[in-house]
This record gives C-alpha cells, sequence and structure tokens, in this order.
C-alpha cells in the first residue's frame, strides 16, 4: 500500500535461444530498479531528528491547548467545523488495542461518518485527513462496489492470466481509508 517512485529500466527477461523460439514474440518483462523512494513515511518508522521532533511537541504542550491547536491545523483553510476537525484529529491518533483475558483483541481504530448539506466540506476534509496520514486512501464509493473495497480480479488481456488485486481496504491496512460519497 506505500505510494513509491521506481527509477529503472524497463527490460525483457532473457531467454535461452531455445526457449525464446519456442514462445514466438511473447516475453517477460522485469524491471531492472536503480532507486526506490517512498513518498510518505509509516508511522513505524523513525524519524531523523527525534529530539527535535520531541522538543515541538514539548513547545506546543507548554503552550497550551494543544488539542485545539492541533484540530484548528487540519484544513485552515476551512472555517469553522471545530467538532469535525477534532475527530478527524481522534482518528488521525487512533487508540491503542486492549487484549482482554481471554485472548480477545479489541482494536483501536475509530471509525467516523459524516453526513451533510452539499457544499459544507466533507469531501475537502477528507482528502485533508489523506494528505496527512502516511498510509492512506482516498476512494469515491460511485465507482467502487462493496467488493471493490477488498479486492478485485483482473484478467491480463496479454496474456490471459488473472490476478488478484487489492482494494482500497486492503491499500490501507494500519492507516486512514477515506470513502467518499458512498
Amino acid at each position: 500500500g506505500d505510494a513509491i517512485t521506481l527509477t529503472g529500466i524497463y527490460r525483457p527477461a532473457e531467454l535461452p535461444w531455445l526457449q525464446a523460439r519456442s514462445r514466438g514474440t511473447m516475453q517477460d518483462m522485469y524491471i531492472d530498479a536503480h532507486s526506490i523512494r517512498k513518498h510518505k513515511s509509516g508511522y513505524n518508522e523513525r524519524a531523523e531528528d527525534e529530539e527535535e521532533i520531541s522538543r515541538q511537541v514539548d513547545e506546543a504542550f507548554k503552550a497550551g491547548n494543544l488539542y485545539e491547536h492541533a484540530a484548528r491545523s487540519i484544513a485552515p483553510e476551512i472555517f469553522g467545523h471545530e467538532d469535525v476537525k477534532k475527530a478527524l484529529l481522534l482518528v488521525l491518533i487512533g487508540s491503542f488495542t486492549k487484549t482482554m483475558k481471554d485472548g480477545m483483541k479489541i482494536r483501536g481504530d475509530i471509525h467516523t461518518l459524516f453526513m451533510g448539506d452539499p457544499g459544507v466540506a466533507k469531501s475537502q476534509l477528507l482528502k485533508q485527513v489523506c494528505n496527512i496520514a502516511p498510509r492512506s486512501v482516498y476512494t469515491t464509493g460511485k465507482g467502487s462496489s462493496g467488493v471493490g473495497l477488498t479486492a478485485s480480479v483482473n484478467r491480463d488481456n496479454a496474456t490471459g492470466e488473472v490476478t488478484l488485486e487489492g482494494g482500497a481496504l486492503v491499500l490501507a491496512d494500519m492507516g486512514i481509508c477515506c470513502i467518499d460519497e458512498f
């Protein structure tokens, strides 16, 4: 589910002469990768300067009203909607997973449903949350069915092979999945 930029050479796999002759013009292709760069770092990855981040968090805590300031920093171009922004902040932060005595796990994921009149910035707020979260997927309910959110089966036109591709919920595992107009 990570978004990456891959730089390399797209080339055919070299086969022995006899196999290449029997296959005809069909060739297996691969990418000879030179570099891979992730667009967003994950939640569990270390920051480069942890001391600087810790100092900034301490300063924000000493200034007071950390919860209100953090909520207002979500989509500052959208006026108002403080309660909605606080709910989105809680979605981004989440909660801990609780393990009961019998071994059952209770996930700390927070699910929200936004309903309202058209034009009150619901979609813009969801897109802003996707920009903030390291692992996030934004999709619309119009173009995807309930099954398409989990997986889809695709057939390659050239080879006829069938592949299974993860849907939005799979790609957003341990992250945020925003489904607009579902």
